[in-house]
């Protein structure tokens, strides 16, 4: 009986926690939806004008339209777009009346690295934000190449003399240059396949309590005989 009562309570307690495991992850799924539906809504609405002092935490995926100058001398950042393959997103520095922010054109192949592209006055429009894409793991760039390996706002700002602040163009800004848009599709949510992980696992969990106190419960073939 000792046996049995311990396989039902270690049995009863690893269920209990795999299903609240469980649980939580849909929890966080709710939660994640109602973020990625904020995040899409504030992309998506009309554009305002750039504010004189933009931040990351009041103005991430502000929707704006500036008018200026873009100016030529671009930063290349490698890239790689699905079922187009390797590139470079085309940043440059961009001045308005007021101050000289950064622009993310978009996407062109490797072979247009070089390409001359249209400068000059013209007006984008586009959503605010400062990438989180630099880790411990990130080469530095290639300056002689002029190939970058992330859009690290700060250092890019430096390096085109501009404001910390990039606008990523949601609108054309040259022909040969493919706008890649900002979108909540590239942030991550992966709590439904945590849940199912872990409702899976009290499910073997379960069967395997089970089995056990079955065989506990079986009689032995010397009390059989």
């Amino acid at each position: 009986m000792r046996r049995i009562l311990f396989l039902l309570i270690f049995g009863f307690a690893g269920l209990v926690i795999l299903l609240w495991l469980g649980l939580w992850q849909m929890q966080r799924l709710a939660w994640k939806q109602d973020v990625l539906s904020e995040i899409e809504s504030r992309i998506s609405a009309d554009p305002v004008d750039l504010p004189n002092l933009a931040s990351v935490e009041r103005d991430k995926y502000l929707p704006v339209t500036v008018t200026g100058e873009m100016v030529p001398g671009e930063i290349h950042v490698l890239v790689s777009v699905k079922q187009v393959g390797a590139g470079y997103r085309i940043i440059q520095s961009f001045n308005t009346d007021e101050r000289t922010i950064l622009v993310d054109r978009g996407f062109v192949p490797v072979t247009a690295k070089e390409v001359d592209r249209q400068n000059g006055v013209m007006k984008i429009t586009g959503n605010l934000h400062w990438p989180d894409e630099v880790d411990g793991y990130t080469p530095g760039p290639d300056i002689d190449a002029n190939i970058w390996f992330a859009r690290d706002v700060p250092t890019l700002a430096a390096a085109l003399g501009a404001d910390p602040v990039m606008l990523i163009a949601r609108s054309g800004t040259d022909p040969g240059i493919t706008p890649l848009p900002v979108s909540a599709t590239g942030i991550p949510n992966d709590h439904l396949q945590y849940a199912i992980t872990w409702f899976g696992l009290a499910l073997v969990w379960a069967a395997m309590t089970g089995y056990f106190l079955w065989r506990s419960r079986a009689p032995s073939e010397s009390e059989a005989q």
